[in-house]
């Protein structure tokens, strides 16, 4: 039972099932009259995105042990409740079962869950080292299920979720930036060249913050556009005070701590984000 419940947490669920939803919610802002049609390639979508993202994080964890060791002792891999082998295995796993999924799918998501694959191994292996450039590798992976779900209904890019996806890219950056301020203690053992590692902080708390602030710069763009429904408002408006609040209390206090806090939070702000485009998408 303890290995099962250690490779749960490995996988980190709720990002897990984030990540599904948002391949739904691209499909739903590419072709909401479709996915009564399309429901199959949303169920084989939310897989993909599902074991994909789950194999991300084993396989992330596997790399980051030492790191991990020093930062986050208590997770699966450090603390012993997984082996490092176990770690790749089931990734492996992982994997596979979402390129399957995305084969069942169509071939543009078959290249597009590969380009993620090799977009996160590049960030595992050499990217995170880098710092920023490595924070933006990781939203690009975000941001692609979003655009997986574009493809998976309609074969295309929507206009309409590029934007969606960019505003995504924006404020996980933000997350990533203010993740970089509660590892900077182990990132420093590493050579990790974080901005929080390089700058100090406060710089890093700034940097976070702008970053959120610019993806709710661009909250009011699909509405004005017609994109979505007015009762996308309500709820992007709790995700655009929330993402702001955050972003205020992180430059107050730039402690690691702190830092966690508004790291955790800014999931809630995203999930709630999530359901906002979702209800603007289908209620007209």
């Amino acid at each position: 039972m303890s290995k099962l419940i250690g490779f749960t947490r490995l996988m980190r669920p709720i990002n897990c099932l984030l990540m599904g939803f948002a391949v739904i919610v691209g499909a739903a802002l590419a072709s909401p009259h479709s996915l009564s049609v399309s429901w199959l390639n949303m169920v084989y979508g939310f897989v993909t995105g599902f074991m994909l993202t789950g194999a991300s994080m084993a396989i992330n964890d596997y790399y980051d042990r030492e790191i991990d060791a020093i930062n986050e002792p208590r997770r699966p891999v450090p603390s012993g409740l997984v082996e490092p082998l176990e770690a790749v295995a089931f990734a492996s796993v992982l994997t596979a079962v979402g390129l399957v999924t995305a084969y069942m799918t169509n071939l543009p998501c078959l290249l597009l869950a590969a380009f993620s694959c090799l977009v996160f191994f590049t960030y595992t292996t050499v990217g995170k080292q880098s710092g920023l450039p490595g924070n933006f590798l990781v939203s690009l992976c975000v941001s692609i299920p979003f655009i997986y779900g574009s493809l998976a209904v309609a074969e295309a890019l929507e206009a309409n979720v590029l934007v969606f996806a960019l505003m995504v890219f924006l404020s996980n950056t933000g997350r990533e930036v203010t993740k970089g301020i509660v590892d900077v203690e182990g990132d420093k053992t590493r050579n990790v060249k974080t901005l929080a590692v390089r700058y100090g902080t406060k710089t890093a708390a700034l940097s976070a913050a702008s970053f959120y602030v610019f993806a709710v710069a661009l909250s009011p763009i699909p509405w004005v556009l017609g994109i979505v429904s007015f009762w996308f408002v309500p709820l992007v408006t709790v995700t655009d005070v929330g993402l702001v609040a955050s972003s205020v209390v992180l430059v107050w206090k730039d402690s690691r701590e702190n830092a966690r806090r508004v790291k955790n939070a800014s999931l809630l702000w995203f999930a709630i984000g999530l359901i906002a485009f979702i209800v603007g998408t289908l209620i007209r």
